[in-house]
Formats: C-alpha cells, sequence, structure tokens
C-alpha cells in the first residue's frame, strides 16, 4: 500500500470518531501539518471530508453515498427489507438486520422504533458476539467445529448483570437458539434494553442474517416481548423466502 494512502486512510479512520483539527490529525499520522493538509485537500476535492466550522473537519458526504451504495449492492439487505419494514410496522419497535462478516457481527440495515423510548444503534455497528440476540442466531448456525474456535478466541466482558460471562455458558445457549430456532438477549449487553433474534435464510439453508426486535424495558417486559416472537418468526421466514429459501429445498436435498 502506499504511504499517502495509507495515511489518507488513518485520517479517514481518526474523523469516523468524531471532527478533528489540524494539529490532532497530524499528532495522529505522525508527520507534518502540511503533509496532512495535502491528503485533506485531495480528500476535501472529493468530499471525503469537508470543513466543521473553521479549523476542524469531519467526514464527508461521499462516503456516506458510498456505504448505502455498498449496502444497496447486498442482495440479502434488499430481499429482506419488504419483510422487515412490516415487521416494524407492525410492531412499532426497533428492527434490526445483522450479517456475519469476517468473524464480526455487523448492523446492516435498521427501522427505527416509533415510540418516544427507544435505543441508540445505527447501521455500521459491531453487535458484541457473546451477548446480542443477532450473534447468537449467527453464532448457533455455524458448523460445531467453526462454532468452538469462535468462542474459544472470545473475551467475554460484562456489561450488565445478566451477561454471558464464559465459553461454556454461551455454547450452552448457542445450543438452545439452534434447538428453539431464535436467540434472546435478555439485558445482557444493554441495561434496560432487551431482544428477540431469527435467521433470515438462503436457498440452501444457510443463514445470511439474522433479524431482531429490540425493545426498552420500560415499554415492554420480557414476556410480552416474547409474546412478539411469532411475528418476528413470520417476518423471518418471508425473508428467508425472498432469499431463496422454502422447507421443500431441505426435502429435496435429504
Amino acid at each position: 500500500m502506499s504511504q499517502s494512502l495509507d495515511r489518507a486512510l488513518v485520517l479517514l479512520d481518526e474523523l469516523a470518531v468524531g471532527p478533528k483539527n489540524l494539529d490532532q490529525l497530524a499528532e495522529r499520522v505522525g508527520v507534518h501539518k502540511s503533509t496532512v493538509l495535502r491528503l485533506l485537500r485531495t480528500l476535501e476535492s472529493h468530499r471525503f471530508v469537508q470543513r466543521s466550522e473553521v479549523r476542524y473537519y469531519r467526514l464527508g458526504t461521499a462516503l456516506f453515498e458510498l456505504a448505502y451504495r455498498a449496502l444497496d449492492e447486498r442482495d440479502v439487505r434488499r430481499s429482506v427489507e419488504p419483510a422487515a419494514r412490516d415487521l416494524n410496522v407492525a410492531t412499532g419497535h426497533t428492527v434490526h438486520l445483522a450479517s456475519l462478516e469476517d468473524g464480526e457481527v455487523v448492523y446492516i440495515d435498521k427501522y427505527e422504533s416509533r415510540h418516544n423510548v427507544r435505543m441508540y444503534s445505527r447501521i455500521g455497528w459491531r453487535a458484541p458476539l457473546h451477548c446480542t440476540a443477532v450473534a447468537k442466531v449467527l453464532l448457533a448456525a455455524l458448523p460445531a467445529q467453526e462454532r468452538a474456535r469462535v468462542t474459544a478466541d472470545l473475551e467475554y466482558p460484562r456489561f450488565t448483570a445478566n451477561t454471558l460471562t464464559s465459553r461454556r455458558a454461551l455454547l450452552a445457549e448457542l445450543a438452545r437458539v439452534a434447538e428453539r430456532g431464535y436467540a434472546i438477549d435478555n439485558a445482557e449487553h444493554e441495561e434496560f434494553i432487551h431482544c428477540v433474534a431469527a435467521p433470515v435464510r438462503g436457498p440452501r439453508g444457510v443463514v445470511l442474517a439474522a433479524l431482531s426486535l429490540s425493545v426498552p424495558q420500560v415499554l415492554l417486559d420480557l414476556e410480552g416481548l416474547l409474546k412478539l416472537v411469532p411475528l418476528l418468526l413470520a417476518a423471518a421466514e418471508t425473508a428467508s423466502a425472498e432469499c431463496g429459501w422454502s422447507v421443500s429445498n431441505l426435502s429435496r436435498e435429504s
């Protein structure tokens, strides 16, 4: 990789945290301010960065355009969109779509809650693997050997009193997820937020993504959330059909 390209990518990564001034960016890259300024001017000309106030820079609109174009290229996102939108309308709660990419679970689509009390999240966020419903669904779908490898490499930080903090506990939970067909995050990642998730399958039954409902506990207790599971499973089934999956696929292959 060229040195200039590497520095430009570091600058973009730094600006993703928030606006920075020239001094802060030069310190981060480890070069003179004049070098950073030349890179910023090039990035600015292509709308990858833009001025924020007088002395600060922030990410530009071109990056967001690229991100959404890349997301629109994902067949699973386009295919799931109607079912996810309908689930959001039917429940009024936040709907996420997440996929497993390079060992990380990433939110690739979101439909915002229509309630005043809601959780904060955004497309592109990474979900912890040991304590979120979407991650549990995606890990439970892995072959046993891969599941064992991934869980062995994980760290298990405690986010709440309900967080699973051991490999043994997570593996037991993943077995339950695989058996019942959906996952529960009982305020394991964020206090006062719980979630249920179900798999979205492709033509051969391979799990392509996880579809979830996330609800603040103040709006709905766990019993109430679990009553929404049939709606979630129906939406996931509809989404899977749009992605090419049907029960007849399984019977033909067996």
